[in-house]
């Protein structure tokens, strides 16, 4: 079983910045891919993120290219997500996810685990 955890959400100005994190425990595997997706209120869950465990490739949605980043760090068994010039369309409940494999890893219905969200505010 795999348990994820995120946190670092919060309210933050526009332009400014917050660094999200997701502990993982369990059994995650070198061919894992972790993402992170976002829920916007009334709308549907939107692919941000994600990085195979086992390169060194990431992928972004297009919204936010340029603008974060994320990032695993082995020894503290986390994957973070730095989110810089945040907009206030950039306000969601922002979710890590883990699942076997890369092929469709911008959707969500591919990945197996979730953690229970983390929500940024981004005000004007």
């Amino acid at each position: 079983q795999v348990q994820l955890v995120e946190s670092g959400g919060g309210l933050v100005q526009a332009g400014g910045s917050l660094r999200l994190s997701c502990a993982t425990s369990g059994r995650i595997f070198s061919n894992y891919t972790m993402g992170w997706f976002r829920q916007a209120p009334g709308k549907s869950q939107e692919f941000v993120a994600a990085v195979p465990l086992n390169s060194g490739n990431t992928y972004y949605a297009d919204s936010v290219k340029g603008r974060f980043i994320i990032s695993r760090d082995n020894a503290k068994n986390t994957v973070n997500l730095q989110m810089n010039s945040l907009k206030p369309e950039d306000t969601a409940v922002y979710y890590c996810a883990a699942r076997p494999g890369t092929v469709g890893l911008t959707r969500p219905d591919e990945y197996r685990y979730w953690g229970q969200g983390t929500r940024v505010t981004v005000s004007s």
